[in-house]
């Protein structure tokens, strides 16, 4: 069920299997890894931990993570992109009437967002709201609200590692079950910024899409070779010696 790549367990079941899974929790935190993310992690020992308690899951979000659990011979059997995941947690929400909240980016962006999301399910219960620009030990209010408010799941949509301080720092204290940290989910769904076609994404393309769509966006694929070389040094080199 888990493909160990870096000292990470990275979930390696189909999208449908992690769903099963996820109602073994009482309280989780998905994890979208990407190379970005579970390299971070490697240099920040509170970012680690956390990736590897018991209420967190990984997920293989990323081309980069899907090659090094091919490259250790313990494959996935898919990539599970993080927006597919909050997209089908929200059509749950929906059916059963379970409310969400939403954290981050600009409160344009924001607000384009939480329209889209009304438009497109008429009867998902949006508990509240809150731009991502805020001091994070300086948030009661927020928390405040989050508590009043019980959502059965929290979107944070700040980059990582940010998203992530978030969710470690506050995840303990408040009442939900999902905690999600979804980068720049709130831009796709405000309809800033497109996924890349289907026929990319099956073939493990989106990248170049984004950077062909974003170019400041280069300068952290710098993160994927290196995060691969990590996997073959652990893997190859050092288990030898």
């Amino acid at each position: 069920m888990f493909s160990k790549i870096l000292r990470y367990n990275v979930f390696n079941e189909t999208k449908v299997e992690l769903f099963r899974y996820l109602d073994q929790f009482q309280k989780v935190n998905i994890i979208s890894g990407n190379p970005e993310v579970l390299y971070n992690g490697l240099y920040d020992e509170s970012l680690f931990a956390k990736c590897n308690s018991e209420n967190s899951l990984i997920i293989p979000d990323g081309i980069g993570v899907v090659l090094a659990a091919k490259l250790i011979k313990e494959p996935v059997k898919e990539k599970i992109a993080g927006i597919e995941v909050m997209d089908s947690i929200i059509k749950q929400c929906e059916k059963s009437e379970k409310s969400i909240y939403l954290v981050g980016a600009k409160q344009e962006i924001l607000e384009q967002c939480l329209l889209n999301l009304h438009t497109k399910y008429s009867n998902l219960i949006i508990a509240g709201s809150h731009n991502g620009y805020f001091d994070l030990n300086n948030c009661q209010e927020l928390i405040e609200d989050i508590k009043l408010k019980k959502p059965y799941a929290i979107f944070v949509a700040m980059g990582c590692p940010r998203q992530e301080y978030f969710i470690n720092k506050y995840m303990d204290e408040l009442p939900s079950k999902i905690y999600m940290g979804v980068g720049g989910s709130f831009d796709v769904i405000a309809g800033k910024v497109n996924r890349a076609p289907r026929w990319m994404i099956n073939l493990g393309l989106e990248w170049l899409y984004r950077v062909a769509k974003e170019p400041f966006r280069i300068k952290r694929l710098g993160v994927i070779p290196k995060f691969l070389l990590k996997v073959i040094y652990n893997t190859y080199i050092i288990r030898k010696e």
